[in-house]
């Protein structure tokens, strides 16, 4: 604790940004060669003299990981090392992503989605976590753990902070009377009012149990809180069994209770149902329905009203929305004919007067065909041969996300390749993370001792940028949908995400300090993470509908997070 806090007193009140200017710096390690040894780094400007450069450089030391990875003492090397380790990261999570992705569209949600999924998900960061404090001398593990502590509060802070405001904006629409956003619609700019996202209320039940996931930490911290070290292994063994509770509870909830997953297939059907009205209005002969330059067709759409307009009203009643689904072959898709008139109506029915106008009819077809645009290439003239396309892309997606396993392999192609690319995609996931997860660590210390910025500073800000990238683009791609269901299926994701940081990788970091008999001595980080997961719980927890403004309260988090951290170990003393 005494070399942690002698490390937090030589941080300078410079940015991170002048540190990497010194480009011609260079540094060597010190050591004293007892058991003990600590790791010294002295960093000395290009202005030294050839000679004393010289002599520094005969002295420079530094451990190869594995005996053969490369290392280095400098701060523009290390920082290549970062980068480079932290790409390799990066592409572990990308194909643990992708794997676990095949997995479920093979086997289904339930053990998959649930179990398997979250844990697969927290794996890179539950890794990292581990090897921060694994190795070394109990001084050595004393120092490095706090690039864990810096993962764990960076992700949690970042999922929350950045990626939901970000998600936020891109997936914002116009939010109509009943301050509710109206789906596919953006025609109010900017506005931080008029703006937003809705979510469903399942999403909000997400956000409370991510709320309680700070449990471990709350006991964790107590003794600290009463100013006392008694008990503090007790507390950290109580800590550490709730943790892994907790993330059992969590898992076998989301197999029980699987409301991604469910809201996934429902979302695939509803877009199997739209491809097969428009294959239907094709099939037709009413004409095109895009134009040359991929426009969609007014006329041929309001010739489709007439003709589904049995009675001549002027308007689409349920009842002729029921026969146009119900004379539509969608190829033995089973869904409810009802609930899918129900959702037709809710995306055409813009007066709520549950009826379908023609104008109404003619914007939410091009809606449709806009959404079709985005998921297949469209051809132009070729208008057939891209709906009949989109229609059977849809129909695979929800063949893909069926509940049985059974029903989910019959509706794959070659289903015994796909088990085994999903397992091989698995496995070099796991073992790039497993392999480079150490000298992703090693680099980071070393950055940290060449620089003089506490690690903790830099794993806050990197580590989560390499092992949630993917997840994030990911998210951000389904927000910008700009629809209720995909927004909820991004938020429920982001929020199991920071459920999974605060269980099961806590849970590792725990297990650390417990079995190598650290010192738990992270009061102030524990309080951003209790700090950003109360407040974002609470303001999640209890509302569906996200103005553009509260995006604002997202991003301000972030830095706020940093300069507390700041101000109560450097100002205050706290740790």
């Amino acid at each position: 604790m005494a070399a942690r806090r002698q490390h937090r007193r030589g941080f300078p009140l410079v940015p991170l940004l002048l540190s990497l200017l010194a480009a011609a710096a260079y540094g060597r390690l010190i050591s004293d060669g007892g058991p003990s040894a600590q790791l010294l780094s002295v960093i000395r400007l290009s202005g030294s003299s050839p000679a004393a450069g010289a002599a520094a450089k005969a002295e420079e030391k530094c451990e190869q990981s594995y005996g053969f990875l490369p290392c280095t003492t400098t701060v523009l090397g290390n920082l290549f090392l970062v980068l480079t380790y932290g790409y390799l990261m990066y592409k572990a999570a990308t194909y643990l992503s992708a794997g676990s992705e095949l997995l479920l569209e093979i086997m289904g949600p339930g053990l998959v989605g649930g179990l398997l999924l979250p844990i697969l998900g927290a794996l890179p960061d539950a890794l990292l976590v581990l090897v921060s404090g694994l190795s070394g001398s109990k001084e050595e593990a004393q120092s490095q753990v706090l690039i864990g502590m810096g993962l764990l509060a960076g992700s949690t802070v970042f999922l929350l902070t950045l990626l939901w405001g970000t998600c936020v904006v891109v997936g914002k629409c116009d939010l109509g009377p009943n301050r509710e956003a109206v789906d596919v619609t953006d025609t109010k700019g900017f506005s931080l009012t008029g703006t937003g996202i809705t979510t469903d209320v399942q999403t909000s039940y997400a956000a409370r149990i991510m709320g309680l996931s700070v449990i471990p930490f709350i006991i964790a911290q107590f003794p600290k809180m009463l100013k006392t070290h008694h008990g503090q292994r007790l507390a950290m063994l109580l800590a550490l069994i709730v943790s892994f509770l907790l993330v059992l509870s969590y898992c076998l909830y989301q197999v029980f209770q699987p409301w991604i997953q469910r809201r996934k297939l429902a979302y695939a059907k509803h877009k199997h149902v739209i491809s097969g009205i428009l294959r239907h209005a094709q099939m037709q002969s009413l004409g095109r329905l895009l134009n040359d330059d991929g426009t969609p067709n007014d006329d041929v759409i309001r010739k489709l009203f007439r003709k589904i307009d049995m009675d001549q009203s002027e308007s689409l009643s349920r009842a002729e929305l029921h026969a146009l689904i119900v004379g539509i072959n969608f190829e033995e898709v089973d869904f409810d004919r009802t609930d899918a008139v129900d959702k037709v109506m809710d995306d055409f029915d813009t007066s709520r007067n549950d009826v379908v106008e023609q104008e109404e009819f003619v914007q939410g077809m091009k809606k449709w065909l806009n959404e079709a645009k985005r998921s297949v290439p469209v051809g132009g003239a070729f208008s057939t041969k891209f709906i009949n396309e989109y229609h059977e892309r849809t129909r695979q997606e929800h063949n893909e996300l069926v509940d049985r396993s059974d029903e989910a392999v019959e509706s794959v192609e070659n289903p015994g390749w796909c088990i085994a690319k999903a397992v091989a995609l698995l496995l070099l996931g796991a073992a790039i993370a497993a392999a480079f997860a150490d000298p992703l660590v090693d680099a980071v210390h070393n950055f940290s001792n060449a620089t003089h910025i506490p690690s903790f500073f830099i794993s806050f800000i990197a580590l989560p940028l390499a092992t949630n990238s993917s997840e994030a683009v990911s998210a951000i791609i389904f927000a910008s949908r700009k629809k209720q269901r995909t927004c909820s299926l991004t938020f429920s994701e982001v929020y199991g995400g920071v459920t999974m940081n605060n269980t099961l990788c806590l849970g590792v970091f725990l297990a650390l300090i417990y079995f190598r008999n650290l010192t738990w001595d992270f009061s102030s980080e524990v309080l951003i993470i209790l700090l950003v997961c109360v407040v974002m719980a609470l303001f999640t927890s209890f509302r569906t509908t996200f103005p553009l403004w509260t995006c604002l309260v997202a991003y301000m988090l972030y830095p706020f997070s940093l300069v507390l951290v700041y101000i109560l170990d450097y100002v205050f003393g706290w740790s």
